[in-house]
């Protein structure tokens, strides 16, 4: 099941086996509608985001982050991020939230 805005740019999360995938953008014009998709998807089981297929993203990209570790703390559900591209690995640096989203 992949939950995507309907622009063909915009990015979704995506069960795939136990972790989520993600697939496209992810910027402040469309990361309120991304999450709120996000809510029709159980939590990995895993507890795994993949954020390898994340073609471009901005600083709203690490809110939407932080937002879906809130809403798995509540669930229970120790959450992870994984394949972190560079450019939002350097701008959690930048905010001071890589310890949150890297560990």
């Amino acid at each position: 099941m992949n939950v995507c805005a309907s622009k063909p740019n915009v990015g979704g999360f995506a069960l795939a086996g136990e972790r989520w995938t993600f697939t496209g953008e992810l910027t402040f014009e469309d990361a309120a509608v991304v999450f709120e998709a996000s809510h029709a998807l159980p939590l990995p089981a895993a507890g795994v985001v993949d954020l390898a297929g994340l073609a471009h993203a901005d600083s709203t990209a690490l809110a939407v982050m932080l937002a879906l570790k809130r809403r798995a703390a509540v669930e229970g559900v120790a959450l992870k991020f994984a394949t972190i591209p560079p450019g939002l690995h350097a701008l959690a640096q930048v905010y001071g939230v890589e310890e949150l989203l890297i560990a």
